[in-house]
This record gives structure tokens, sequence and C-alpha cells, in this order.
């Protein structure tokens, strides 16, 4: 796949244990197998040290307020037309949490060649 030039950016934040269905995996890992099932360029999660949103509760590392809901941001960036299709899917499975959908612009992608 080539990816380079005007693209979009998707952007998902939710807390560390949001699930999917019933449970099973978190909201993240959900998120990321659906991207690659998708055939999206690719999809990154990056785990929070700290944030609040909507409840106005602020979530730590630090030790003496430790939480087990730190923030979770999934990035997805892909042509405009493969993210709007995307997030068509996705979107029903953030119950609570952010969405945003940026342009970006490309300059470089270079998928990593497979061992073999």
């Amino acid at each position: 796949m080539e990816l380079s030039g005007p693209a979009k950016r998707l952007t998902i934040v939710v807390g560390e244990q949001d699930r999917a269905g019933h449970g099973r995996h978190s909201l993240a890992t959900e998120i990321v197998h659906m991207a690659h099932g998708a055939g999206i360029a690719g999809a990154t999660v990056v785990r929070g040290v700290e944030g609040y949103g909507k409840s106005n509760h602020i979530h730590t590392t630090r030790i003496l307020s430790l939480s087990d809901d730190l923030p979770v941001v999934v990035t997805i960036v892909d042509n405009a037309e493969a993210v709007e299709r995307f997030l068509e899917q996705v979107l029903p499975l953030v119950g609570g949490g952010l969405v945003t959908v940026e342009d970006v612009e490309v300059r470089h992608y270079v998928r990593h060649q497979e061992n073999g």
C-alpha cells in the first residue's frame, strides 16, 4: 500500500477500562483489530500518564492518586475515504470518549518488509 499526500488522522480517546462488546477486549485493542481487518494503513495506541475528560475526574499515574482508568489514545492515518468508511464502523463502539478527524499530509510512509 502506498500512502502520501493529503490524508486524514482519526484520533479516538477512551479510558483503558473501556471494553468492547461483553467485556472481552479493551476498546482500544478492538479498534486496532478492526482497523487491521479493514485494511487501514496503520493504527497506534498510546497510554496516557494523566488526563481528564467529560467526567472532570483527573486520572493519573502518580503514586498517591494512582488510577486504574488512564486515558488511551488510538491514532489512525489513511486516505480520506478509508478513514470515513472506518469511522462509520467504529463510532457506535465509542460510548464515552472523544473522536476527532483532522486533515494531515503524509510525507513519508514505508511499510517494513516481511522477513521470510
